[in-house]
């Protein structure tokens, strides 16, 4: 039986840099960082104190005003770049096409902050006057359920919480779906939503950058300054469809969806491991479900976060499974620009390689300056460059274990 091919026919985006996706690629290849002092929460009693935060997000613009005020950060967020990949697709769901619609979304931590507010407000006011309306926010399939349910969507509704990867496998989990033809389309993508708490998370544990005296605040893979991670929030949804029902409605095809893989480094929680196995699998497993080699990927969207051991990691590992191909193929990490969105910074790498395939353009990782010479790759720095671009991979990888790479390549019909 012949193999259903899984295409991407619509793209919505909400970056703290960009916000639509023609506002995000404008801003990724004129390399525009998105991290600026951080508003949300009073950041002034911390050591770092910059974030790429969402700062002229609106969820009205794209929602209305009509149900928003029992919203969480997290909902709105994934429900406007959810309106944003449905427009742009041009894609309505109605009676007839409802069932055969889904929704996965990847999705960690976007509710602590609920989980935070509903807490404090038992202890303080007391189990009985806690609001009703902050319990549903607390439940981690939340943000996923209210696309379902703004949307009109009946069919499959996933959440997918595997940290670092989660934009990654919802993705997968996915096009899994439309090539079982249990869907004909499936609305993918991850949300990540800053707030105090998720912050003070990697803070205590002293994966941000600038925390040492004489360190700056700066988010440089790959750059032998780099010294932790800038957190980032953000959304990106996308329309997945098989390739039957895109042509059969006449939509625009963005690209195809060529191989995913997939390792898990059983190491130890919070910690990255050293040799980077799982993450060489993964990038294995993808390149092999492609159907093509090393030698035909012409970009790699990396991981790295601006974490020593993360960017060296990669870096190697990349080494390793392309061989003499790894000085050929092009590399870059757009969080210099994003921040780390944890659950939803795969979901932006992936919305940031649609633009290069089909913009034929690389965007930069920015800030570097200093050589490193454990990460000595092929790597577009500081300003976007034109390049060919026909397959690509996008990786993601994370200190407690997950690894997930996915092969994307220009749809030749």
């Amino acid at each position: 039986m012949e193999k259903k091919r899984v295409v991407i026919t619509g793209v919505g985006v909400i970056a703290s840099n960009g916000i639509g996706k023609d506002d995000f690629w404008e801003a990724i290849f004129k390399g525009i960082s998105g991290i600026k002092p951080i508003s949300l929460f009073d950041a002034s009693v911390f050591i770092a104190k910059t974030a790429g935060e969402a700062k002229d997000f609106d969820p009205a613009v794209f929602l209305g005003n009509k149900g928003l005020r029992i919203l969480d950060r997290s909902t709105k967020l994934v429900n406007s770049a959810a309106k944003l990949a449905l427009d742009d697709a041009k894609f309505s769901v109605d009676e007839k096409n409802t069932h055969s619609t889904g929704v996965a979304i990847g999705n960690t931590l976007g509710s602590i902050r609920s989980i935070g507010e509903f807490d404090r407000e038992a202890l303080t006011e007391g189990p009985q006057y806690v609001n009703p309306a902050l319990f549903p926010n607390t439940v981690i399939n939340s943000p996923a359920s209210q696309i379902s349910i703004r949307f009109a969507i009946k069919g499959f509704n996933a959440t997918i919480s595997t940290g670092f990867c989660a934009s990654l496998d919802a993705m997968k989990y996915a096009v899994d779906f439309l090539k079982l033809g249990r869907a004909k389309v499936v609305l993918a993508g991850a949300v990540e939503e800053l707030c105090e708490q998720l912050f003070l998370g990697f803070y205590k544990t002293g994966f941000l950058s600038g925390l040492k005296e004489g360190e700056f605040e700066i988010s440089c893979p790959f750059d032998k300054r780099r010294n932790g991670a800038i957190l980032g929030e953000g959304s990106a949804v996308f329309v997945l469809e098989d390739l039957e029902s895109a042509l059969s409605r006449g939509a625009n095809i963005y690209a195809e969806i060529s191989g995913f893989g997939s390792g898990f480094d059983s190491y130890r929680i919070n910690k990255y491991c050293p040799t980077g196995k799982g993450l060489k699998e993964s990038m294995r497993q993808a390149i092999q479900d492609a159907g093509i080699t090393t030698a035909e990927i012409d970009y790699i969207s990396a991981a790295a976060n601006s974490t020593i051991a993360a960017d060296k990691i990669e870096s190697q590992a990349i080494k390793e499974v392309f061989g003499v191909d790894s000085q050929r193929a092009r590399v870059s990490s757009i969080k210099s620009m994003t921040g780390e969105c944890f659950s939803a910074s795969g979901a932006l790498q992936v919305a940031a390689a649609i633009g290069a395939i089909n913009r034929q353009m690389i965007p930069p990782t920015i800030n570097y300056e200093k050589k490193d010479p454990d990460c000595d790759l092929n790597y577009v720095v500081n300003r976007s460059e034109g390049v060919k671009v026909n397959n690509l991979m996008v990786n993601a990888f994370g200190p407690s274990g997950c690894n997930t790479s996915m092969v994307i390549s220009k749809f030749g019909g």
